[in-house]
């Protein structure tokens, strides 16, 4: 991920000129272009494959918009972009702005949140965790396919690690899984997912 050097913008600023671009997303002000990759894409796209099955198996009253920005409250500049995100739909009703623009601020609204690591692996680790658990949101999965992120974060030797965090009494609780680990899932416990597989 490149950061570019510009003046801050506004979220308002943001949505306006970036809003339908899935290049970029604003963190405290500043654009991330987060530089896409093919292999990046196909990733994000296996596990959104694997939740829509499970969604439809389980008849969840569940989707995975194909383009969503959140909108922390507590943070007036930042408009965030996973790779993959479950929506509810008994929720989205209570979204003000989803009827106009694919903007969700309300952490009741979304089931799970996936981001597919790339070059911008410190947003994933550390801003995004607390942003995420700040929201309420029950899960969030970091799927470092290629083992990115700091050693803090994955341990040495650096290898492919997908880490599972899941909320409890507003705190997230991680677990992490190599290659071949059968991933558990609290939100979707049937669920058959191996980094491997991905």
């Amino acid at each position: 991920m490149t950061y570019i050097s510009a003046p801050t913008l506004s979220f308002k600023d943001f949505i306006a000129q970036y809003g339908d671009n899935p290049r970029y997303e604003l963190i405290d002000g500043e654009l991330r272009d987060m530089n896409p990759t093919g292999p990046h894409e196909a990733v994000a796209g296996k596990i959104a494959g694997y939740l829509f099955n499970e969604i439809l198996r389980q008849n969840l009253p569940w989707f995975i918009p194909k383009n969503c920005l959140i909108q922390p409250p507590a943070a007036t500049a930042t408009a965030l972009r996973p790779d993959v995100i479950v929506l509810d739909e008994r929720e989205i009703e209570q979204e003000l702005l989803w009827q106009r623009e694919p903007i969700i601020t309300r952490g009741s609204t979304i089931k799970l949140v996936v981001e597919v690591v790339s070059t911008n692996w410190q947003d994933d680790y550390a801003r995004k965790v607390e942003e995420y658990a700040f929201l309420g949101i029950p899960e969030y999965w970091i799927v470092d396919y290629l083992g990115l992120g700091g050693i803090a974060f994955i341990n040495k030797p650096k290898q492919p690690t997908f880490t599972l965090f899941c909320l409890q009494d507003g705190e997230y609780e991680q677990q992490q899984y190599r290659v071949d680990d059968a991933i558990v899932s609290k939100l979707l416990p049937d669920l058959q997912l191996k980094l491997s597989n991905l």
